[in-house]
């Protein structure tokens, strides 16, 4: 069972910047695609970001892109979301997920359905 952690959350003021993990044990990262999701507390599980399994495309949300992101290093094992100019609305948990490429599909990159391995979350609070 592949098992993903995330990392990196934190506090920060509006403009500030944090740098999020997701790493996996046991299995490697290599042949997947990882997406980062965001769930704002009373809102729905959001999508932010995906990457393919070589890093060789990403895709972003609105609200988020020319402000995140989205790199792996596959070495590592380690897929990483760079946030820059934070904003009070990119408050929530952040879960990064995984699915194997061979059953990835171009329209699942925002949907939480299209995923079947999920980290347990990393909270990020922007705030002043």
């Amino acid at each position: 069972q592949l098992q993903l952690v995330e990392s990196g959350g934190g506090s920060v003021q509006p403009g500030g910047s944090l740098r999020l993990s997701c790493a996996s044990t046991g299995f490697t990262l290599e042949y997947y695609v990882i997406g980062w999701f965001r769930q704002a507390p009373g809102k729905e599980r959001e999508g932010v970001s995906c990457i393919s399994n070589n890093g060789d495309n990403t895709n972003y949300s609105d609200s988020v892109k020319g402000r995140f992101t989205i790199s792996r290093d596959n070495a590592k094992n380690s897929v990483y979301l760079q946030m820059n100019s934070l904003k009070p609305e990119d408050t929530g948990i952040y879960y990064c997920a995984a699915v194997h490429a061979g059953l990835w599909s171009s329209s699942g990159c925002y949907r939480p359905t299209g995923y079947d391995n999920w980290g347990q979350g990393t909270q990020v609070t922007v705030s002043s």
